[in-house]
Parts: structure tokens; sequence; C-alpha cells
């Protein structure tokens, strides 16, 4: 079979990028939300959009800026996409997508770009578009701009303790609290307050026509096991779908048995299998 070249999109084809994130609105989230707010030509602002099959009806598209995420990317499309951007030095902090393409491009990206920091190779990816049972916390509420510097700490622990890394290192803090910021600014970040520390909280880091994404689900080391998290998130999903969005959905890693019990508490269903490559 020969082997396609992948391409770089422009603004010319953005019907036929939206058109293939519709048929996969959970596994494209993260790049439905980017296209949706800028266009495809993102190369101009430091990301790019590749696009596999033809111009009119594309097979599979893949983003390239902080992370690397493929979109509905069948065997042909990874090794294209792989093919395209194993000449260049990684410049990305993951690569994040569907396992079988996740894994597939790092297979052949492995050789050019070095050991990566952790590989998880098996992350349901979880969807529900219905209230849970579970019963609501009601002190769970949208952050105000006001209580960032409260926030700020939690979000750090939780990115620290996610994925290995303080995002505040090598002179991280100002974006990841500007990051933060932006989502208390557009009413996504929610947290319940103790004695005005923050026990509990979530994100809606991605949103979309299809579906809200959350990350960021943290509780205070001390106050797990008493189902905060639980009633937590039910806050979050009855607002979100309220307010935001026809679906919340999230991925979570597949040894992550806490969580998992929570969100199937919480009435998650598993529409997909994510892989998360950290480098």
């Amino acid at each position: 079979m020969l082997t396609v070249a992948a391409r770089l999109l422009g603004d010319a084809e953005r019907g036929s990028v939206e058109r293939l994130l519709d048929r996969d609105p959970f596994g494209g989230a993260q790049v439905a939300e980017r296209v949706a707010m800028a266009g495809v030509a993102w190369w101009r602002q430091d990301a790019r959009v590749f696009g596999y099959g033809p111009r009119r009806n594309l097979e599979s598209v893949c983003w390239l800026g902080a992370n690397l995420i493929p979109v509905r990317a069948t065997p042909p499309a990874v090794a294209a996409f792989a093919d395209l951007v194993s000449a260049e030095p990684r410049g990305c902090s993951s690569i994040v997508g569907s396992a079988d393409a996740v894994l597939g491009i790092w297979d052949r990206l492995a050789p050019h770009w070095g050991p990566p920091r952790d590989v998880r190779p098996a992350q349901p990816l979880l969807a529900t578009s219905s209230p849970p049972s579970v019963l609501a916390d009601p002190t769970v509420r949208l952050v105000r701009p006001d209580e960032v510097d409260l926030l700020f700490p939690a979000a750090v622990a939780m990115y620290t303790e996610e994925v290995g890394v303080s995002p505040t290192a090598d002179g991280g803090e100002r974006s990841y609290r500007e990051r933060i910021a932006d989502l208390v600014r557009a009413r996504r970040a929610y947290a319940k307050f103790v004695n005005g520390r923050v026990v509990f909280k979530a994100e809606l880091a991605v949103v979309t026509k299809h579906t809200a994404q959350v990350q960021g689900v943290w509780t205070a080391p001390e106050w797990r096991g008493r189902g905060l998290a639980s009633a937590g998130m039910a806050t979050v999903i009855r607002d979100a779908l309220r307010r935001v969005a026809p679906s919340v959905s999230l991925y979570v890693n597949d040894y992550n048995t806490p969580a998992r019990r929570v969100y199937d508490r919480c009435g998650f269903r598993q529409v997909g299998t994510f892989a998360t490559v950290l480098f």
C-alpha cells in the first residue's frame, strides 16, 4: 500500500475538518474547541493542523502544538503523521488521543524523540448526558475571579500529583496561573471551600457544541474517602448539562480505581479508550 503524505491544512478546509470532528465528538473535543475558536490556520499562532485523505472528505486530522493530538487516525494516517513530524525536534509536552493512534504514532516517533517521562496506554474515555442520581453537594460552586489565589495552590497540587511534575517548574507559574484565571473568568472552574481552603475542585477544560470535558478533578488528601468527590462531580455534571453542553465527558487512568468508582456512581459510560505519552 502506498503511503499518502499528510499535509498542512488551512482555513479553506475548515468545513471538512469540522465535519470530521463532529464524527468523533468526545475523542476530538480538544481539537474541536481550538478550531471553533480560531479556525484551522493555527500555524500563524505556533500550532498546526495536518490532514490525511481527500480534500473534501478528510479521513484523519492531527493537531500539533503544545500537544500532539490525532483524531480518527487510521493506520495509514498514523504512519503519515509520524513520518511528517519525525523530522522535527519534539516541541510538544504530550501525545494524547485515541489509544490505537497515540501508541501507533509513538512507536514510530520513539527512536527520534527519545524516552518519554511516562506512557499511559489505557485511559477510559467516559461520557454522560444525564444528571446523576448521586446527591449533589450544594456547597460546590463556580469559583469567583477574586478567588483565583485560593484555587491556584489546589490546581498546582492536582497537576503535580497527576502529571508528576509541578506546572510552576521552569518558569511556568505565570502561564499556569493565567490558564486557571481564564477558566475562572469563563465560569468553568468549580470548587468547595472550607475555611477559605479548596477541598474539592474540577474544571471544564474543554467545551464544544457536543460536550464539556472535565479535567483537574481533585480532592484534598485529608478529605478523601468521605464521598466528597461523588457529590462534587454530581454538582459539576448537573450545572454543565444545564448551562454549558449536552454531555459531559472525561478520561481517566485505568489504574485510578477510586476515581473510576466516582465516575461510575455519577453515571458515566465508556465511549472509547485514550492513551497519553508524557514528556
